[in-house]
């Protein structure tokens, strides 16, 4: 197309130079004719000598006129314009198609805001299942565990084998096998459970089951975990784990637009200890840009001037009875709300600093075992364990 115009250009550039030409040829034969035409007159006796000499310094002067004109129009044209115009529509074509390459995307076909929807709802309808998506990822490597727990699981196991729809020791399975890490048995367990309970199952037996769906796809919203999240709004539409891979599973499909509506508005409800929150705050700059919405993390809240002045000038033990204060606080929270992992993390590290070690030991057995199974959080938590001097 740049080069279709690039042409059209030069081809009326050379157009106007041939029509200055042209024009002044064309006047300069009609006054050599008239030139002729008053000989003719003169010696016909048609005209005087005096008038005849008149009418040929007239034309003289238009002939001399005509002639100037063509000639400074092809050194203008050759000189001048003929430079600069090729220049503008080769600089013009050069910037084009920099600026294309460099902004655009060659060999892309056009992608209409319709044509990119259907494309995210035939994604939807067909993406890979559980199944597949499974296959091909690897799995880690379950918790291997001492002798007495090795033995009560296999008890367990067999109970709930003779007892296939004992509500309780399938409950009690599920939590374990995820503990030990074995996701493919609680997921097939949880699977039971809800069978088990029938039309009595809760919002949270279906979050929990999506949840084990999507860890063992590698963090793949499946088709199969779409439908346990939607068996979880059902029951809770105000769910924030199922509203949180709800909004996964639309960022993957390409619509960031429903994604970021669902996670802002998360954002904005709270609590700011959500499990989903931390999640959500590494993600939703890129999902909100992919939407083309405008977004700006809020400031985290913190300490006026004036409160850390006041801090600086309190006495040690008022400062660390303000210390001892926040940390009771968080543990307060924690115990009776929960926590992302690192309230955790800074609750055992303070703690030890404030030297309660038993209260900070108790408090790192107490998490490890709130985030059983989940391998990136008591990383975390072994990391303020061993800072903290205990680890275990």
């Amino acid at each position: 197309m740049v080069l279709a115009v690039g042409s059209a250009l030069l081809a009326a550039l050379l157009q106007r130079q041939g029509d200055g030409a042209a024009t002044s040829a064309y006047d300069l034969q009609v006054y050599r004719a008239q030139l002729a035409e008053v000989d003719r007159d003169l010696a016909a006796g048609v005209q005087s000598a005096p008038e005849a000499e008149r009418l040929r310094a007239e034309i003289s002067r238009r002939i001399l006129e005509a002639d100037r004109m063509g000639r400074g129009a092809v050194r203008t044209v050759s000189s001048g314009g003929r430079g600069i115009a090729g220049f503008g529509i080769v600089a013009a074509i050069a910037a084009a198609v920099w600026g294309y390459w460099v902004l655009g995307a060659p060999g892309y076909a056009d992608l209409p805001i319709a044509a990119r929807l259907a494309a995210a709802e035939n994604y939807r309808a067909t993406r890979p299942a559980q199944a597949e998506a499974e296959a091909g990822v690897a799995q880690p490597a379950p918790v291997v565990p001492d002798a007495q727990m090795a033995d009560l699981m296999g008890k367990l196991r067999a109970a709930v084998k003779a007892r296939p729809g004992d509500v309780q020791g399938l409950t009690l399975l599920v939590r374990n096998e995820a503990a030990l890490g074995n996701l493919a048995a609680a997921r097939d367990a949880q699977l039971a459970l809800i069978a088990a309970k029938a039309g009595a199952a809760v919002a949270q037996d279906h979050v929990l089951l999506a949840e084990l769906l999507i860890r063992l796809a590698g963090g793949y919203v499946s088709p199969e975990a779409e439908a346990a999240l939607t068996a979880t709004l059902a029951l809770d539409p105000a769910n924030g784990t199922a509203l949180y891979y709800s909004g996964l599973m639309f960022a993957q499909g390409d619509r960031a637009d429903h994604a970021f509506t669902i996670w802002n508005g998360l954002l904005e409800k709270g609590p700011a200890d959500a499990p989903w929150m931390e999640p959500i705050k590494a993600q939703i700059a890129e999902v909100a840009a992919r939407a083309g919405e405008k977004y700006q993390a809020p400031t985290a809240a913190g300490p006026d001037a004036a409160e850390v002045a006041a801090a600086a000038e309190m006495s040690p033990e008022d400062r660390q009875a303000m210390v001892q204060s926040m940390v009771d606080g968080l543990s307060e929270r924690l115990a009776t709300k929960g926590g992302p992992v690192e309230d955790w993390a800074r609750l055992i590290t303070s703690l030890a600093v404030l030297g309660d070690v038993d209260q900070a030991r108790a408090i790192y057995r107490e998490s490890k075992a709130s985030f059983a199974g989940r391998a990136a959080e008591l990383a975390t938590l072994a990391a303020a364990a061993a800072k903290a001097g205990v680890a275990e």
